[in-house]
């Protein structure tokens, strides 16, 4: 098994006692993160295809205004179709622990990357705010819907 460099993180962490192992019906594999609002698992679809599922912590599971903002923030992200975005594959906002799956994409966090290589050089960091940047737009013009000639229609 390769070992990381210290201080490198591996992009992924084994379940834990406490972890699902299923959540709407996909078998949930590692761990990718966690943050205040939930966690994020590695999964497969039944094709095998791999997601990110982010479940909600169970607090604000039982917040029915929390639960209101989250259907609005899938609905939103459903709407968004980027070449620089993940793509929303399946949602579950009614479950009793609300989740949404989206498309994974694996790699390296740009903390690892930079703990590992060092500064980026230039070209690589014009082409990481391109990238952002078009994904921004992605996310604006699916909230805009203006239907002028720079915009997509809705």
């Amino acid at each position: 098994m390769p070992t990381q460099p210290p201080g490198v993180q591996p992009a992924h962490a084994p379940l834990s006692a406490a972890d699902p192992r299923e959540i709407g019906g996909y078998r949930l594999h590692a761990r990718l993160g966690a943050g205040g609002m939930g966690v994020v698992y590695l999964a497969h679809t039944p094709g095998g295809r791999p997601i990110a599922l982010k479940a909600v912590r169970d607090e604000f599971a039982a917040d029915p205004e929390f639960r209101r903002r989250f259907a609005d923030e899938v609905a939103s992200a459903r709407s968004i179709h980027g070449l620089f975005t993940a793509q929303v594959v399946d949602p579950g906002v009614d479950a009793p622990t609300p989740w949404l799956a989206t498309a994974y994409v694996a790699g390296p966090s740009l903390q690892q990357v930079v703990e590992r290589h060092g500064p980026l050089p230039v070209r690589t960091v014009l082409l990481l705010v391109a990238g952002i940047a078009e994904a921004l737009q992605a996310i604006h013009w699916a909230g805009s819907c203006t239907g002028t000639s720079s915009r997509p229609t809705c």
